[in-house]
């Protein structure tokens, strides 16, 4: 655990105004389980700033992208765990954030649910969402990645920009070693 540094967002330290412009999705489910979805995003959004009616209209179209639409008042603890993590995905994007930080968005779940998830991130990155992905899914994240950062230990081994990400580079750099020329 870090003790030690600050955090800058745009060349502010975190406080509450810049935490409300950023999306955080955990690797572990942090939702209420015997919760509807519908109302947990609803409240979610309330506590980012943003009003119950525009949260609810938020929240329902967000899980309409992720094909949950008809889904919106069933508690998590009935859906399957890709469900469960379109639904953490859509959490972490209710409140229309500037920059997304997704810690393992996939793992433990099927193919379809994978693409889904996948799909959605890319379109909010094209649409302008600055996204910071945490994946071992290397494939994924070499096909989605503008540029990839690459730690070993807890410390940062390299940068690599999408013409230079290959897998070979990626695994020499998590392994502590400098970067291939």
């Amino acid at each position: 655990e870090a003790d030690t540094g600050e955090v800058l967002l745009d060349g502010t330290p975190l406080n509450d105004a810049t935490r409300r412009r950023i999306g955080y999705m955990p690797e572990e489910r942090g939702l209420y389980g015997k919760e509807k979805i519908l109302d947990q995003l609803v409240f979610l959004a309330k506590l980012h700033g943003v009003d119950g009616a525009a949260a609810k209209k938020r929240g329902e179209e967000l899980l309409g992208e992720l094909g949950l639409g008809e889904r919106l008042n069933d508690k998590l603890d009935d859906l399957s765990l890709g469900n469960q993590q379109r639904v953490q995905l859509a959490a972490s994007l209710i409140h229309d954030p500037e920059l997304l930080i997704l810690d393992e968005p996939t793992r433990g779940i099927d193919v379809g649910a994978k693409a889904e998830i996948y799909r959605l991130i890319a379109k909010l990155a094209a649409e302008g969402l600055a996204v910071i992905m945490i994946s071992s899914e290397l494939p994924e994240v070499l096909g989605m990645s503008d540029r990839v950062m690459v730690m070993h230990e807890g410390t940062v081994t390299g940068f690599l920009d999408r013409g230079e990400a290959t897998q070979e580079r990626v695994m020499h750099l998590a392994s502590g070693n400098p970067v291939l020329h």
